[in-house]
C-alpha cells in the first residue's frame, strides 16, 4: 500500500480527501530556519480544531562509509535537549532554495566532517515529525571518501568527528547510546536496502 499523494495532487486536496477541511491558517512564527503555522481545521468526525504545524526547509542525513568498513560520526550540544548527541552528519541550507539533494549532501558532509565523497547514493526519503512537522529528509550513503578539512559555521564549532567500526556503531544502537532518531532511522533504511 502506497502512502504518497497522487501524482499532482496538492497538499489542500490531499487534505481534503482525507475529510480534513481547512478554515484558516496563519504564520505564528518565522526565523530564518523554521516557521511555525498554526490552521483552524475541521476533522473528518466533523469536530474543529486547531493545527499548529513546524515549518522547515529539506535536510539531507548521510552515513559515511569509509574503504575500511569505519563510519564518522559527528558529535555537537543540541540545546533543545541539553546533551551532547552522537550523529550521522545531515543538515539543511537555510540560504538557498531548491536546493539539489545531492548538492546539500555534498556540502553538508564537507563542512561537518571534512570528507569528500567521491560516490553519494540516495538511499530514499523520509519525514522527520510528520505529526508536527513538514520537514522532508533524503538519506545518502557515501562512499569512495577523502579527508580534507571541515568548514564549520560559527554555530558548529562544537562539532568532533568519530571514526568507529560498523560494529562498534551497531553496539552503540542496541546500548541505547545513539539516541537521534534521524540517525537511527537513516542506518535502518540503509541496513534494509542491503547497501551496508
Amino acid at each position: 500500500m502506497s502512502s504518497d499523494n497522487s501524482p499532482g495532487k496538492t497538499l489542500e486536496e490531499a487534505r481534503r480527501d482525507a475529510g480534513f477541511q481547512t478554515l484558516s491558517t496563519r504564520l505564528a512564527y518565522s526565523n530564518p530556519w523554521t516557521a511555525l503555522r498554526e490552521d483552524i481545521i475541521v476533522h473528518p468526525n466533523g469536530k474543529q480544531g486547531l493545527y499548529g504545524i513546524v515549518e522547515r526547509g529539506e535536510f539531507v542525513v548521510i552515513l559515511p562509509l569509509h574503504s575500511d568498513g569505519k563510519v564518522t560520526l559527528i558529535q555537537q550540544f543540541r540545546y533543545p535537549v541539553g546533551e551532547r548527541l552522537l550523529e550521522l552528519p545531515m543538515g539543511m541550507w537555510e540560504t538557498k532554495e531548491n536546493v539539489d539533494p545531492v548538492e546539500l549532501a555534498l556540502g553538508e558532509l564537507r563542512e561537518e566532517t571534512g570528507l569528500r565523497a567521491g560516490e553519494m547514493i540516495h538511499v530514499g526519503t523520509m519525514y522527520q515529525g510528520a505529526g508536527y512537522s513538514n520537514q522532508k529528509g533524503h538519506v545518502f550513503l557515501a562512499r569512495n571518501l577523502t579527508r580534507g578539512e571541515t568548514e564549520l559555521e560559527a554555530t558548529e564549532e562544537d562539532i568532533t568527528c568519530h571514526d568507529m567500526t560498523l560494529e562498534a556503531f551497531e553496539s552503540m544502537i542496541r546500548d541505547g547510546e545513539l539516541k537521534c532518531m534521524v540517525s537511527l532511522a537513516a542506518f535502518a533504511l540503509i541496513r534494509a536496502k542491503g547497501l551496508i
